[in-house]
């Protein structure tokens, strides 16, 4: 059957009328369809002239993807599909792209132009994707191609293309850390961009690529305040975020007065008779007094960021309301923070998740501003349906907010609680209960008389619980409570938890004294079952024979010799040495006597009682909303919130002027052109030059409504707002005139200059684009003729005068005739020869590219890591252990080999802060101090590459230098041998079948055709362990990767006649592949 006609309409193949389409469809896994001709068929699709047949081609290649199946021979065919017209193909053939970039880099690689070429398109979506296309192929070979893509799309008329450039940076960050500086001056030019489009993403560039370059952010401060309300949600995150660390280092604490307005409020606000029924010597000493006692002042900047971030409390995002809340209780004053307790309280209707991560942060801040929640504490009954966590945080905050008013209604709904069927719930509720008791003195007999009635519980997990808490309560006030104290005893027949028995032998035996007749009764029975006993109750055991033998060693001596002695013996090492300890202690001997005169002081101590607190009690020194507040634990990449400053830092470093680049032609022609799009965006934001003055008086009748209706906080804190922000108009109306007029009087020169230039800024645009495009079409000899600086060229080292002489010793030593450079060495990237000339004219290296190095085969021999005239004496080199690595098993162990090959000795050898993919690991080895001219030296060192063959790259560094250098795994490095007998192999084989199943014929050499030969080539390629076969010329071997510890199962079938057969079985199909293509080269050497 011929191929057209399948394809004569839009829709694809279709067998006939009535039958299942199996054979045609790429993304169904047809039973009977064959591969080669499945992908014939997607081939001649993409070929053809038609859109619909290549847009329908792609839609199945990537749901072939998105099924897990390789579809990376399709490469050749997708890549020229770039250049289509059609935008939804190209969307589709940059999906494809992105997937397959990192593993054929070679193939990506030669698209690199096509990408350059979509730079340029005039289509702002395509340009756009390009970029996103061109950042994701993490190859550092075309890291200066990615900068030079970077800066022009900085550049470009487009805010969507910006945004993608914005998104680009922290990626070539990632991969090339060099490149910082060049960066952040993208950064820099990125964050004055007006549109609310680009502000989100280049603040999250800043903060990832440099988050302590806080200058950057002054002059866009009350530009990013003014946009933050029309930013995307996932941008007003990042803002917020941002913007909270900066106010905690450039505004003064507004809290920091209200200790002293806290202490008499009434003199601070009125002053009192008696104050002015004094004399003249008391009115000095108030003069003197009143600058402690002065008002706070808050600057007008930090004003203006919490009017801008009070309207977001009503945002839908929860994430947004979230960041505000937090922005608000570590800036505001206590006054002002209120306002966020009802948006938090409205997020609790949302999904369990968002209700999990919320109740963390009200449990933090109803520790410190217990006040603002205790209007809705109706809003943390627990309710039923929730989840135990959920439950359990609502228990916190219920706990927190607990005051003498509301005490019984807490209670009321705690003894609800108790009734519940979650176990553990009932259990934190009574420790609640014990928290209440604890911290309201007039509940604590209430609550102790509640714990005492649970102790008749039929729930053994109730009563356990009980009794801690009743431990805890107890150690308040023992005297009062003997009766109790008689009632725990009584119970110690029938309780059976460990903690609870452990916890009545404690209290029996601190007080021992209020039940003198009870508790050697309590011991007799303990010492009868004191071997079935559990470790932490035998512990306690111990202690009460101890503390009754000091006390009443009449009825109780034998007893405590005989609990002693089984303890002597007893499994447990911790209770033998107890044993030992507490003899020496208590009985005299004729050498040591010194300490048993002091066993009742160290015994019978009177003890602290003990503080039940919350668990949330210290995590507020992490950012509220924080994942590492969530977790308790810094996670990494979080930042800490920094410190308020003493000093208030100098407020003119926000006020703006103009930026010397505005002033060229290109872009004041760019913001003409711009103006007709943006004009009401600009309008509303205002422009970012003057202090807000006129929009924050336009906006502040409108912020003011909203929060009035909206907000729910109290009349008298509007009033205040109210009077704070007149007081701040007083206080800067007449700055901010002086500053309009200049800006207006600046804004009008520099219109008329624009007029002026409009035909010489076309001009010089051209000229600009046409040499940018031949710069890069320039080679390093030309470039060097010229001598002008261009942005993307690394600068030359001092020491670039002795390059001649090391070019020459390069050329007689090394094998790979690369050129040295006193430069780090950059890491080392996989290339074919043939595809080194047709990358020496797209990338934007001062040297021509030479193929450095080549695949590794084998884990056998060494290999070269760094060449000693690259590491200026270091040589480095690497082999594969194959040993297990003991730091981790998951890791892959490597030897690396040092030695010195200069006059002078390097000293501090040790691997640098490494920045690696995502899931990769590094076990660095030990610093090598120092290392002695023609010394050699040998380290251990594991890396985890997460079972893929991505080259791990890091620094070598010595005290002086940092060298660059990669590894990049063969395949069958990343697997242990695994022995199993030959049925659990077919087993095991017979689970991995279809698409875990690799198949490749092959034709052994006459070399190849001894037992000892296959083995030993197919073991050096892999490292897996022989299975034993029963058949001649069939082997079989076995492994599993390092990493996840999937099964890898190889067979060779070398029967005669006919080619040899190869087969792979593994869930991971990508490295079954590779191990295929490696053994089948193997083979045929």
């Amino acid at each position: 059957m011929s191929v057209a006609p399948a394809y004569n309409e839009d829709k694809g193949g279709s067998a006939g009328p009535g039958e299942p389409e199996y054979g045609h469809d790429p993304a169904s896994g047809g039973i009977f369809s064959s591969d080669y001709k499945r992908h014939d068929d997607l081939k001649e699709m993409l070929d053809s002239n038609k859109d619909s047949l290549k847009l329908e081609a792609m839609k199945r290649i990537v749901a072939m993807i998105a099924r897990g199946k390789n579809a990376s021979d399709l490469f050749p065919a997708v890549v020229k599909n770039v250049a289509c017209k059609n935008i939804e193909v190209k969307k589709l053939v940059y999906v494809y792209l992105v997937r397959y970039a990192e593993e054929q880099q070679d193939l990506a690689l030669l698209s690199i132009s096509t990408f350059q070429r979509g730079l340029k398109d005039p289509n702002q979506l395509i340009r756009a994707s390009a970029l996103r296309v061109l950042s994701s192929i993490r190859v550092p070979i075309i890291v200066p191609i990615m900068m030079l893509a970077i800066k022009e799309a900085a550049s470009d008329m487009s805010p969507y293309v910006r945004k993608t450039a914005a998104h680009a940076i922290p990626k070539l960050y990632s991969l090339d850390s060099d490149q910082k500086d060049q960066l952040i001056e993208v950064i820099e030019k990125l964050l004055a961009d007006k549109t609310t489009l680009v502000a989100g993403s280049v603040v999250m560039a800043f903060e990832e690529v440099c988050p302590e370059r806080i200058d950057l952010i002054h002059k866009n401060y009350r530009k990013l305040c003014n946009l933050l309300i029309d930013v995307e949600e996932w941008g007003q995150v990042v803002i917020i975020s941002m913007l909270t660390r900066y106010a905690r280092t450039q505004f003064l604490s507004p809290t920091q007065n209200e200790s002293l307005l806290e202490e008499n409020p009434e003199k601070a606000f009125y002053g009192s008779e008696e104050d002015e029924a004094k004399g003249a010597g008391s009115e000095e000493a108030a003069a003197t007094a009143l600058p402690a006692r002065k008002p706070y002042v808050m600057d007008p900047d930090h004003r203006l960021l919490l009017r801008n971030t009070k309207p977001l409390l009503q945002s839908r995002s929860a994430a947004v309301v979230m960041a505000v809340a937090q922005l608000y209780f570590h800036l505001a004053p206590k006054a002002e923070v209120g306002v966020i307790a009802k948006a938090l309280v409205r997020l609790l209707r949302s999904h369990s998740e968002v209700q999990y991560v919320v109740l963390q942060n009200v449990a933090t801040m109803s520790i410190k501003r217990r006040g603002m929640f205790e209007p809705y504490l109706k809003s943390f009954y627990i309710r039923s349906t929730d989840p135990t966590q959920i439950k359990i945080l609502k228990l916190e905050v219920l706990t927190n907010l607990a005051n003498e008013t509301n005490i019984p209604t807490v209670l009321r709904e705690f003894q609800t609680y108790i009734r519940s069927m979650d176990k553990d719930f009932v259990a934190a509720t009574i420790q609640a209960i014990g928290r209440c008791a604890t911290n309201i003195g007039r509940v604590r007999d209430t609550c102790l008389n509640g714990l005492v009635q649970l102790l008749s519980n039929r729930d053994e997990l109730v009563v356990a619980e009980s009794v801690v808490v009743i431990k805890k309560l107890l150690q308040m006030q023992p005297a009062q409570h003997g009766e109790i104290i008689k009632h725990l005893a009584k119970l110690t027949d029938n309780i059976q938890v460990p903690m609870a028995r452990a916890s009545i032998l404690w209290l029996i035996g601190e007080y021992c004294e209020h039940v003198p007749k009870i508790a050697p009764d309590v011991l007799r029975k303990m010492a009868k079952s004191f071997t079935a006993e559990e470790d932490i109750v035998k512990l306690q055991v111990i202690n009460l024979a101890a503390k009754l033998y000091l006390t009443n060693s009449k009825q109780t001596k034998l007893l405590t010799q005989y609990v002693l002695s089984l303890a002597k013996y007893d499994q447990n090492y911790d209770i033998r040495d107890r044993a030992r300890f507490t003899r020496q202690l208590i009985v005299p001997s004729e050498q040591g006597g010194a300490l048993s005169r002091h066993a009742k002081k160290l015994f019978l101590a009177p003890k602290p009682a003990p503080v039940l607190e919350s668990s949330f009690k210290d995590r507020d020194h992490f950012q509220l909303g924080s994942l590492s507040h969530l977790l308790n634990a810094k996670a990494t990449g979080y930042q800490e919130l920094p410190d308020w400053p003493e000093e208030a830092p100098d407020p003119s470093v926000r006020n703006v002027e103009v930026p010397e680049w505005t002033k060229s032609s290109n872009r004041e022609k760019r913001k003409e052109k711009e103006k007709p799009f943006y004009s009401d965006s600009e309008g509303e934001s205002g422009p970012t030059e003057s202090a807000d003055s006129e929009p924050e008086s336009e906006s502040e009748p409108d912020s003011k409504s909203s929060s009035e209706s909206g907000s729910g906080e109290s009349s008298s804190e509007s009033d205040n707002e109210d009077q704070d922000e007149d007081e701040e108009k007083g206080r800067s109306s007449e700055s901010e005139q002086s500053e309009e007029e200049g800006e207006k009087s600046k804004r009008k020169k520099r219109k008329k200059v624009t007029e002026g230039q409009g035909e010489g800024s076309s001009s010089d645009e051209g000229s600009d684009s046409s040499s940018s495009s031949s710069e890069s079409e320039v080679s390093s000899e030309s470039e060097e003729e010229q001598g002008e600086p261009v942005s993307w060229r690394k600068k030359t080292p001092p020491s670039s005068k002795s390059a001649p002489a090391a070019k020459e010793v390069s050329l007689l030593d090394l094998e790979d005739f690369t050129p040295p450079s006193a430069q780090p060495v950059s890491p080392p990237t996989v290339v074919s020869s043939s595809l080194a000339a047709d990358l020496e004219g797209l990338t934007l290296t001062d040297s021509p590219l030479v193929p450095s190095l080549l695949s590794p085969v084998s884990g056998v021999g060494r290999q070269e890591l760094l060449h000693r005239v690259a590491g200026e004496g270091l040589a480095v080199d690497y082999t594969f252990s194959r040993q297990p690595f003991s730091g981790d098993p998951h890791m892959v162990s490597l030897l690396i080999h040092f030695s010195n090959s200069s006059d002078t000795p390097i000293k501090g050898l040790h691997v640098g802060t490494p920045k690696l993919p995502a899931g990769i690991s590094i076990q660095e080895f030990p610093e090598i101090e120092s290392l002695a001219p023609g010394e050699s030296a040998t380290a251990v060192m594991g890396i985890n590459f997460c079972d893929s063959t991505q080259a791990a790259n890091f620094q070598l560094c010595t005290q002086v230098r940092q060298f660059y250098v990669s590894i990049q795994p063969p395949v069958g490095e990343l697997m242990a041998p695994v022995f199993m007998s030959e049925n659990e192999f077919k087993k095991e084989q017979g689970k991995l079948t279809g698409m875990n199943e690799i198949t490749e014929k092959l034709t052994l050499p006459d070399s190849c055709r001894s037992d000892h030969t296959v083995v030993q080539k197919v073991t050096a390629t892999a490292n897996l362990g022989r299975v034993p076969c029963g058949t001649s010329d069939e082997y079989r071997f076995a492994g599993r990767t390092l990493t996840s510890g999937s099964l890898v199962l190889l067979t060779l079938d070398a029967r005669p006649p006919g080619p040899a057969q190869l087969t792979v079985n593994s869930e991971k199909m990508v490295i079954g592949t590779m191990l295929v293509k490696d053994v089948v080269q193997a083979l045929t050497q």
